[in-house]
């Protein structure tokens, strides 16, 4: 299968707890005067069919921007996991990418770059990577791994990276480093 619009949905991950904020939700932080979710929006938007939004406080804030807002299955906050396991089970599309809400400078090649890595590698996930770190919560996955990711969590699983390691895994590394500014 080659890269194409029709096949891909996204799942957001606005749903932290946002400790190293002080509990302020990070997806409607602004920066030059729109939300953090905005401008992931405006970089993602183009590249996928389907746009999913995991939220678990301010929901009808999130609804404003016009995509399905997903609460996590569990109230108590099991963290990235539980919210692309939502985006996994709801999504449309053969594969979802993951990304969080505080990247505003997201690639506008992202989702190409992703699957062509993970279709040439036969993998069942492709993360994005730089010189200088592995962006765990930035990645695209096969959907048909909920059941995975789902024995995952009920087992106490909560490391993005742990799970990652037991699956099929590859890695695309992108050289402008800024794109992944948190």
């Amino acid at each position: 299968m080659s890269y194409a619009k029709g096949n891909i949905s996204a799942i957001i991950l606005a749903g932290g707890q946002s400790k190293r904020m002080l509990g302020s939700d990070k997806g409607l932080l602004q920066l030059h005067e729109k939300p953090l979710l905005a401008w992931v929006l405006e970089s993602i938007a183009p590249q996928v069919d389907e746009i999913l939004i995991s939220a678990n406080r301010n929901i009808a804030t999130y609804e404003i921007f016009g995509y399905p807002v997903l609460l996590d299955a569990s109230p108590d906050f099991k963290g990235p996991l539980a919210g692309l396991l939502r985006g996994l089970e709801i999504a449309t599309h053969p594969f979802v990418l993951c990304v969080p809400c505080d990247t505003p400078f997201l690639p506008f090649n992202l989702v190409e770059r992703l699957f062509c890595r993970l279709e040439e590698a036969q993998a069942q996930i492709a993360v994005a990577a730089t010189d200088t770190h592995i962006h765990r919560t930035v990645c695209l996955c096969r959907r048909d791994l909920a059941c995975n990711l789902a024995a995952y969590i009920a087992q106490g699983g909560r490391k993005v990276g742990a799970w990652q390691e037991t699956l099929n895994n590859t890695q695309e590394l992108f050289e402008e480093t800024d794109n992944f500014l948190n």
